[in-house]
């Protein structure tokens, strides 16, 4: 495996003085001369080529960005510090983004492990963190990042229910940050490999497929349903234990069993009913 180092590289802007420096230095050396030249003319001229030479060395690495050297197919390094800067004119020099990037995946259809098909979509926040393995591990880093994260969403979402199965069970639709997190782990071991590092990952898009969105609908009403009727019937029956009491307490009246069921039919039917009902007043005897 190969892992990322510091390239060599000099101050661009002080590397650029002392080429300037030498130039002159060879100029003037050269203007007091005259043919025949000698030795010292020859170095002179060979100086100035090598000077002219050491120019292709500059470059310039922008902020986030990060500039990988090679030299005859080796890695030799990568540059990270920003501004103008000066190297081995003989290393080949690739630019490498260091930015933090999101990456939307499409929706999906993928079966959970009730084995409902369901649409599902993600999105994944990411950046590259080591330029050598992103360069040289795989061939196509962005490439690798799309497709290991649909594998790992559709490997997620095989592992969890739609909706929850009990009270304490973990669903995709129920706890989206544990889900989330587990999501953005396992998009990370795959990823690692690609120098990548996942800084979050998070579903954007999720329902079931439309071939059982109706039936699901439905099945979602009926449990909406049944848990509202829970509720009234509780809170009717704690009415009616109440009206019973104070009636008893205050010493209102006197009612025998048969009374009291008739009265808690009653209660039962005016606050369990889904219409308003319609009472009938007794102007006579209640016996």
């Amino acid at each position: 495996m190969i892992n990322e180092k510091q390239g060599f590289s000099l101050n661009g802007y002080a590397a650029l003085l002392i080429l300037l420096g030498i130039f002159a230095l060879c100029l003037l050396t050269l203007s007091n001369v005259s043919a025949p030249f000698g030795p010292t003319e020859v170095l002179t001229l060979i100086l100035m080529a090598l000077a002219l030479v050491c120019l292709a060395g500059f470059f310039m690495v922008q902020p986030n960005q990060g500039k990988i050297f090679t030299l005859f197919g080796s890695y030799v390094g990568t540059e990270k510090r920003n501004g103008l800067r000066w190297t081995i004119p003989f290393f080949i020099r690739k630019s490498i983004s260091l930015r933090i990037r999101n990456f939307e995946s499409g929706k999906i259809k993928v079966n959970d492990n009730l084995g409902n098909p369901i649409e599902i979509a993600s999105i994944v926040v990411w950046s590259v963190t080591d330029t050598a393995e992103a360069m040289f591990e795989v061939d196509d880093y962005e490439s690798y990042v799309t497709i290991q994260s649909e594998s790992a969403l559709r490997n997620l979402t095989s592992t969890y229910s739609y909706d929850p199965q009990d009270e304490d069970g973990v669903s995709l639709r129920s706890h989206p940050v544990e889900v989330s997190e587990n999501l953005k782990q396992e998009i990370q071991e795959r990823l690692g490999k690609a120098g990548v590092t996942v800084h979050e990952a998070r579903i954007s898009h999720l329902a079931y497929a439309q071939e059982i969105a109706s039936a699901m609908l439905q099945r979602q009403q009926a449990t909406a349903i049944i848990a509202a009727r829970n509720k009234i019937v509780e809170g009717a029956v704690g009415m009616v234990e109440m009206a019973l009491e104070r009636l008893k307490e205050k010493n209102v009246v006197e009612l025998d069993e048969e009374r009291k069921a008739t009265m808690v039919s009653n209660l039962l039917v005016v606050l369990c009913a889904d219409k308003s009902t319609q009472p009938v007043v007794n102007t006579g005897s209640i016996y």
